[in-house]
């Protein structure tokens, strides 16, 4: 028996990384798993890789479209009868810039795909945790979520807005079995970093090898974490084990966020 049997779990942006991670992490405890994506093509590879069978299922949805998020939650009830454990891990940001450059465009995609996704998905997902008294909402954040650094300002005030969102969801829900915590990863060098990273880092006026010994230096294991260590923290939250923990922002950052 593993600890996830008969749920269902949701994972926005579930094909490569930390998403990725998490979704294997959930299919080896029992779960069934949905993952979304922008890409068709990746995400029907992405399960046929996973190789989980009717367990597994992909969703083409854009996370910065409203109408996707709830489609992809719909689209799961459909399929499965029911959703358990929702994990708002789509994100990232594009054409960052010091404020005084910042265009309205950018600050509004990164919003979009951090903030907003993260509540589309969560109210959605809402509507069936609430009447079956039991449900897991982990947002993926980032240390950029209790700190400010130069050059990423969308970023920081997208994952602060996120973290905010989680504690306040925790409080409206903490009486019906539902927990929403939020994970904050630091730098991880998967696919997303090593490609909204150079310009990220060009912004800082930094190269890119500089930005990563940056994030390795600032921790106390003096190293990036990888994925499976985000995975197996959202392992124990989406558990009946992680019923005592909600409204956290937990790090994962090998001790580099200074709360």
């Amino acid at each position: 028996m593993g600890e996830l049997d008969g749920r269902v779990a949701v994972i926005s942006g579930g094909t490569r990384g930390i998403g990725r991670a998490i979704a294997e992490a959930y299919l080896r405890d029992g779960a069934k798993v949905v993952v979304s994506g922008r890409d068709q093509a990746k995400g029907e590879g992405a399960i046929a890789e996973m190789n989980a069978g009717d367990n597994a299922m992909f969703v083409a949805a854009d996370s910065a479209v409203r109408e996707d998020c709830e489609r992809l939650i719909a689209e799961t009830v459909a399929r499965y009868g029911r959703i358990d454990i929702l994990v708002n891990n789509a994100g990232g940001s594009k054409d960052n810039a010091p404020v005084a450059q910042l265009t309205d465009e950018a600050m509004d995609w990164a919003l979009k795909v951090n903030l907003w996704s993260t509540f589309w998905c969560s109210r959605a997902a809402l509507q069936h945790m609430i009447p079956q008294q039991w449900g897991r909402i982990i947002n993926i954040s980032s240390t950029e979520g209790k700190v400010g650094k130069p050059g990423i300002a969308i970023y920081v005030t997208a994952k602060h807005a996120v973290n905010g969102l989680t504690k306040s969801m925790a409080q409206e829900v903490g009486t019906l079995g539902i927990t929403v915590n939020a994970l904050c990863p630091g730098a991880i060098e998967t696919d997303m970093m090593k490609t909204d990273g150079p310009p990220a880092a060009e912004a800082m006026g930094i190269t890119y090898e500089a930005l990563l010994d940056w994030f390795a230096q600032e921790s106390a294991i003096k190293r990036l974490n990888d994925v499976e260590d985000v995975a197996i923290v959202a392992s124990l939250l989406a558990s009946d084990a992680g019923a005592g923990i909600t409204g956290s922002l937990i790090s994962i950052d090998g001790g580099s966020a200074p709360y």
